[in-house]
């Protein structure tokens, strides 16, 4: 249902006008928050009528949302070129487990990245395995060759680019060609870099994936998940979600789409700010490899280059000669980030992250810690400030 007229826009005039369809604002600027769980037909001949079209923009049932929920789901298809629809669900989670139910089934085989978020591994090696769809990992540097894993019932690859903790970013045309080639699946993780930094349909990606939690909703205050596929997995995608129940309250959809029409300028914030620490951290002597994909000693970062049109305010930084207590002491002397999972929000975050634990097709060889850094909407000077205070307790904790 996208708007017709959404390929001719700039990407930053989308988030502004995408869904504001005139018939669901009426004479108010935002799609106003319907909530209903029953939507009444005029009579017996219109609810016969209403079982023929399962699409957005029908009344039908609460379930299958409203103008509220419509409206964003719509504005994220136009971000999206090449998209027949969008699903949205209450996680970014649930985002993940539904896309990927929508393509298995029992017998057929999934390759994952190993770098994958921790919730994508734990579906796949638990939800998935119960259901007798098995999982192997393969290493997120791979290309073309990963084609020497499939097997005859590998069916989907789920990528994520860059990885949430160590940020290597996969080669995503060439996975998809070869899966494409051999009939496999491919499904994205993008939510480091929205569609608005990769539009990953165009790249080859079957189906789209976004923790709309993060930078589409850009608060800390909304959990949500996106799901944009093209026609040819849009209606076991739309299927799939509906049998399971899916759906996302008309009060989240209106927060999460007030969230989007700020997220050009949020992103470009949040990437300038996270590029200038991310380069001061490079010249301090407790730091060892920064792991940002824009930087060019960053492993991936050709890559990024080529495939990228920015990135965004989440990267990580080893710490030289440190360890558990000294790094514990670092984070924990940080005054303007916080300690939380999630990211994208307005706020800044620091997290210790250890990827050797998630790990099973390759080696995590860092030679420190690992600190991972949400870089939110503060002052830079003032994050720097707050970092450089970190580093002094560091060394207090290693004398």
């Amino acid at each position: 249902m996208a708007d017709t007229d959404s390929e001719a826009k700039n990407p930053a005039t989308q988030v502004v006008t995408g869904g504001r369809r005139k018939e669901w604002t009426g004479s108010v600027v935002n799609p106003p928050v319907w909530r209903g769980s029953t939507h009444l037909y005029e009579n017996v001949a219109h609810l016969r009528d209403g079982v023929k079209s399962n699409a957005d923009g029908r009344f039908f049932y609460g379930r299958r949302g409203s103008p509220t929920q419509w409206s964003l789901a719509e504005a994220l298809t136009e971000m999206e070129p090449g998209a027949a629809g969008t699903m949205l669900y209450p996680s970014g989670v649930a985002a993940i487990s539904c896309a990927l139910l929508a393509v298995l089934k029992p017998g057929d085989e999934i390759l994952l990245a190993d770098s994958s978020y921790d919730p994508s591994r734990s579906f796949a090696d638990v939800f998935l395995k119960r259901m007798g769809i098995s999982a192997r990992y393969y290493d997120p540097t791979v290309s073309t060759d990963i084609a020497e894993l499939f097997a005859p019932n590998t069916r989907a690859i789920l990528m994520e680019s860059p990885g949430s903790l160590t940020f290597e970013v996969q080669d995503i045309p060439a996975i998809c060609t070869v899966a494409h080639s051999a009939g496999i699946v491919t499904l994205l993780d993008n939510t480091w870099a929205t569609s608005r930094f990769f539009p990953a349909l165009e790249h080859g990606v079957d189906i789209a994936i976004t923790a709309a939690t993060k930078y589409i909703v850009g608060h800390s205050d909304v959990m949500m998940g996106a799901v944009t596929t093209h026609g040819k997995y849009w209606n076991s995608l739309r299927r799939t979600a509906q049998q399971l129940g899916q759906v996302v309250s008309p009060d989240d959809a209106y927060l999460a789409a007030r969230g989007l029409r700020t997220l050009d300028v949020r992103l470009r914030q949040h990437e300038a700010s996270a590029l200038k620490i991310a380069r001061w951290l490079k010249e301090r002597p407790e730091v060892g490899l920064v792991l940002h994909p824009a930087l060019p000693d960053c492993p991936g970062h050709e890559l990024w280059k080529r495939d990228f049109k920015g990135s965004s305010g989440l990267f990580s930084f080893e710490l030289s000669d440190g360890n558990e207590r000294s790094r514990a002491t670092f984070i924990d002397a940080l005054t303007l980030f916080g300690i939380g999972y999630s990211w994208g929000g307005f706020e800044s975050l620091a997290l210790p992250v250890d990827p050797e634990k998630h790990r099973s097709a390759t080696e995590w060889t860092g030679k420190g810690p690992l600190v991972r850094l949400n870089i939110g909407l503060e002052d830079s000077d003032d994050l720097i400030a707050d970092l450089a205070k970190g580093f002094e307790h560091y060394h207090s904790a290693r004398s």
